[in-house]
């Protein structure tokens, strides 16, 4: 039969630890783990593999192999029949878990929030201790002060139970290692996984110093995601806290229009700076759209779209599809333009994948496209969509030349974020 002990962290730090004579040779800290979780389901990443203890008026970590923990009448025994101290190499690539995880935020992987740890639940097993789930509930936390028992009893009288709020092990991800130097390539690692929007909400919750640790562990085709995802007050401290070069990069791979969105509202030093650092082609697109009034059309288009001549063929236009790979807003409306880029159609997904591959552009397109002048005031937007049930609406220049497109989806958030006060 397995015999199986299981505890809580709350309830092992600051209980004696016994020798093999019975003589009580300490105080428990902390419990070390061997690593931080990484959701590959490997046990030896929850094992318990050191313990700080006190002894005297020393503090020191000690193995955890020759440790046991006894549990009987809700009663917790620690019992040790040898003291070995751990090298600095395994107390590195350990974890504390009153240090490090104890009160602190981390991320719940499922819930794709932000929560606090109240305690942590850990079990012995013939094969050793293991930490195997954090405790986000009211309970841990009265736990924690001595008053859960009691308190579960008097609510019990009237059929009341606190729930428990567990995360196992494997869906936690750490992010506040204010005291330890960990590797944010091993440490963050899950966090790559959420959506982009998603860890945005996460970093805004973030202080600021775990935030820009969180956003500098990203890639830069994440890390542009996110920022497009971030409330204005988080860019604005992410790229003044970011060296100049890495924001740059990160801006480079963002649309011109969020680029000249979020520029326009730093100082026009940074915002130079930034230009300057950035390559040429991505710089100009960003300076040529915040040439334009806050109030016209040109301000809020983004040129980033699909244009084709009017000769290319439904087959053509699929390869190339596939090989750009673009956004979904870069398929609501795309573009037949002439040699010097004025608009002459515009045809959209549906009118490409219903129609056979050896047709032309020109036999599919919609001649006399309706379309905004940059120097439009923005408020013609709302008309030309309603009206015309538009999810995406080119923009040209006096010449009938190809600018850009005004994007629904852009209006809207900015609408609801209220991102372009002065605009509106």
């Amino acid at each position: 039969m397995t015999s199986l002990t299981t505890f809580y962290l709350s309830g092992i730090i600051g209980k004696e630890a016994f020798g093999a004579d019975g003589d009580d040779i300490g105080i428990i800290k902390d419990l070390l783990v061997n690593a931080m979780p990484s959701g590959n389901a490997d046990p030896n990443e929850q094992l318990v593999t050191g313990v700080k203890l006190r002894i005297n008026k020393e503090t020191k970590l000690y193995s955890f192999k020759n440790f046991r923990v006894v549990k009987a009448r809700e009663i917790l025994n620690v019992a040790c029949t040898d003291l070995i101290e751990l090298s600095n190499e395994e107390a590195e690539n350990g974890l504390l878990l009153v240090e490090t995880i104890l009160d602190k935020q981390i991320v719940d992987m499922n819930g794709r929030k932000l929560v606090r740890v109240n305690d942590v639940r850990l079990a012995t097993l013939p094969t050793g201790t293991f930490a195997i789930a954090v405790d986000i509930g009211i309970e841990g936390l009265l736990r924690r002060i001595g008053i859960s028992i009691p308190i579960k009893r008097f609510l019990s009288i009237f059929n009341i139970n606190i729930p428990a709020k567990f995360i196992l092990w494997d869906d936690v991800q750490a992010v506040d290692f204010s005291n330890m130097n960990i590797r944010l390539s091993k440490s963050y690692s899950k966090l790559h996984t959420l959506h982009p929007s998603d860890l945005a909400d996460i970093i805004e919750d973030l202080g600021k110093k775990s935030s820009m640790s969180v956003f500098s562990s990203l890639d830069e085709e994440k890390a542009a995601d996110v920022l497009e995802e971030l409330e204005t007050h988080a860019q604005i401290h992410i790229l003044e806290n970011l060296p100049v070069n890495k924001a740059a990069d990160v801006l480079e791979k963002m649309p011109a229009d969020e680029v000249a969105d979020i520029l326009d509202e730093l100082e026009d030093d940074k915002a130079e700076m930034l230009l300057k650092e950035m390559d040429i082609v991505s710089s100009q697109e960003v300076r040529d759209l915040l040439e334009y009034d806050d109030d016209l059309v040109g301000s809020i288009m983004t040129t980033d779209y699909l244009s084709f001549s009017a000769t290319t063929t439904v087959a053509e236009v699929l390869v190339e599809l596939r090989s750009k790979k673009p956004e979904a807003a870069e398929l609501y409306n795309m573009f037949v333009t002439k040699s010097d880029d004025e608009l002459i159609g515009t045809f959209n997904l549906r009118d490409l994948v219903v129609s056979e591959p050896n047709l032309r552009v020109s036999s599919i397109m919609k001649s006399e496209p309706v379309s905004l002048f940059d120097n439009q005031k923005v408020s013609a937007i709302a008309e030309i969509v309603s009206k015309y049930n538009l999810l995406a609406v080119p923009v040209v220049d006096p010449e009938n030349l190809l600018q850009g497109m005004v994007v629904v989806d852009d209006v809207i958030e900015d609408l609801i974020h209220k991102r372009r006060t002065k605009r509106r």
